[in-house]
């Protein structure tokens, strides 16, 4: 174990390191599959000018597919399975956007993503409203205390009324929505917004495939008025009876949950998108203290300390490297200082430090509370590390959720045995999977225990085309995990529709095909040690 020694602040560092982090907005994009998660953060960058031209998720009608998804499969099926980082500068404020998976078969790994953001933008498809994944979402945010902007998106499509969209998001969140932006046209016929704030109108412009900022003019409520006279006036007289119940944005109950500010917008056309980084900018939190496994809080301006939220591999198929993702949460980041791994009490040498978006990558020297940095070659690092210098210190684990299908995976072809055991190690490392073990299947049988079924195929994929171990997954009838322990082992095995397996991290996890057959074995043996995992849906 490395000792340090404590040394008396610098007030001039002191008073740096909060200017910086004050500076700082750092947020995730959530939502249910099929939302337009990664269109919005493309069309976000494109605002911020990081990239010249925003993509779509399919690359259809020339425009060129998005950034932040790189693999395969995401481009193949439209969907977010990885998590993409992207810091750019908009006005005078650092952001941090961290694009999440939006398929629940992946919700573990959102869920890691929002325990290293400040707030969120949670973005409703203006013609489905809250579906299930956004409704999970929203209660992790609750439950985790993250302040929520809402974006009503695809408002240039035809969907539901405005007025019935707020009474949903009432209803079924709790949350008081307080929009700031309202829409001049109906979905489907989108003009522009009232903005609420000062009473002007925000005119949008269509551009070629919405690959580009789109023009936006300001007028007056007069202007307006003359130019979009039936439209106006019918937002007009929404704003009207919407002020009667969801009143105007107050900062305190928006920080505590209570409220939530609305944005229409249309991220494939870029309308609103602007409107949504200034919002971020003067309504989101800068990071703050964050509390230690003891419940201590760490404040910003402590010597440097930050957790790995995720962990990724295959980015670069030329070099094999394996990304470590950490939020700053303290002090000072500097590439190539030496820090404490917590978990070891090893010493972990910083030497290559970088910004991540997608499979685009930038060297980053110096980094504040609230900025995310990929620590490449980390094969020291897991999901949930601490690293810290100066006064030690460990953040909370993060949460593992219960597995709901399991499946036996075999190499395909046995000569390729070190490749195969390679490549579990890696993808139990990382999260993908949680690996299952048994002295009765044997080392070369392992157990891929995961939230849903989709992370069979991204881990199969990966076996085959990264490590070059084809494998022949088998499913398993279980569908319930629970944790166990030695002594309770062997009168769990005793019933049928059963198995007790150890996880990599050391826990034992008895397995039922069903919930009854759970409850027969715990009503029938009530000394055993049975106890619930976290819930694998969100929420």
């Amino acid at each position: 174990m490395t000792t340090t020694t404590p040394t008396r602040p610098d007030p001039q560092a002191s008073a740096d390191v909060v200017g910086e982090a004050a500076r700082r907005r750092t947020f995730a994009v959530i939502s249910h599959p099929d939302a337009g998660k990664s269109t919005l953060t493309e069309a976000l960058a494109l605002h911020a000018r990081v990239i010249g031209q925003a993509g779509a998720v399919h690359g259809k009608a020339g425009r060129r597919g998005t950034v932040s998804d790189w693999m395969d499969m995401e481009r193949a099926r439209g969907i977010s399975i990885t998590s993409a980082a992207l810091q750019f500068s908009y006005r005078d404020t650092v952001v941090n956007l961290l694009d999440t998976p939006g398929h629940a078969d992946f919700s573990e790994d959102t869920y890691r993503v929002l325990t290293a953001v400040d707030a969120a933008v949670m973005l409703v498809d203006a013609a489905k409203g809250l579906e299930a994944q956004t409704m999970k979402l929203f209660a992790v945010c609750r439950h985790r205390g993250i302040p929520v902007v809402t974006v009503v998106n695809k408002w240039d499509r035809p969907g539901k009324d405005a007025l019935a969209l707020m009474d949903e998001v009432a209803e079924r969140t709790g949350l008081t929505p307080t929009p700031l932006t309202w829409p001049v046209g109906i979905a489907g016929d989108f003009r522009g917004v009232l903005d609420r704030r000062d009473g002007s109108y925000r005119r949008y412009t269509r551009t070629a495939g919405g690959a580009t900022v789109a023009p936006e003019e300001h007028l007056s409520a007069a202007e307006a008025a003359v130019r979009e006279p039936e439209a106006w006036s019918t937002a007009l007289e929404e704003v009207d009876l919407l002020t009667a119940t969801a009143g105007e944005h107050d900062q305190e109950l928006f920080l505590s949950g209570v409220t939530t500010p609305v944005l229409f917008a249309s991220a494939v056309s870029n309308f609103g998108v602007g409107a949504l980084l200034d919002v971020l900018v003067d309504l989101a939190p800068a990071p703050a203290g964050r509390p230690d496994v003891d419940g201590v809080v760490r404040p910003v301006d402590a010597p440097f300390s930050g957790f790995v939220f995720k962990v990724q591999s295959g980015m670069d198929a030329a070099h094999r490297d394996r990304l470590a993702y950490v939020r700053i949460c303290s002090g000072v980041f500097e590439r190539g200082m030496v820090v404490t791994h917590a978990a070891t009490g090893r010493p972990f040498a910083t030497k290559y430090a970088q910004h991540v978006f997608g499979r685009d990558r930038e060297s980053v020297d110096v980094a504040h509370p609230g900025d995310v940095v990929g620590l490449v070659n980390a094969s020291a690092l897991h999901v949930g590390d601490t690293l810290y210098a100066g006064q030690p210190v460990s953040f909370p684990p993060l949460t593992t959720f219960a597995p709901e299908h399991f499946a036996v995976v075999r190499s395909v072809e046995t000569a390729k045995h070190k490749q195969f055991r390679r490549g579990i190690a890696q993808l139990e490392s990382e999260g993908v999977v949680q690996v299952l073990r048994s002295e009765r299947r044997g080392d070369a049988a392992p157990v891929f225990a995961v939230v849903g079924p989709m992370q069979f195929e991204v881990a199969a994929h990966r076996m085959e085309h990264e490590f070059g171990a084809p494998v022949h997954l088998e499913p398993l009838p279980y569908s319930l995990a629970m944790r166990t322990d030695e002594a309770s082992a062997a009168g769990i095995t005793a019933s049928s529709g059963t198995e007790v397996m150890r996880r990599s991290d050391g826990e034992l996890l008895a397995l039922f095909t069903t919930k009854w057959v759970a409850r027969v074995v715990r009503e029938g043996k009530p000394d055993l040690t049975l106890e619930p995992l976290v819930a694998a849906q969100l929420g």
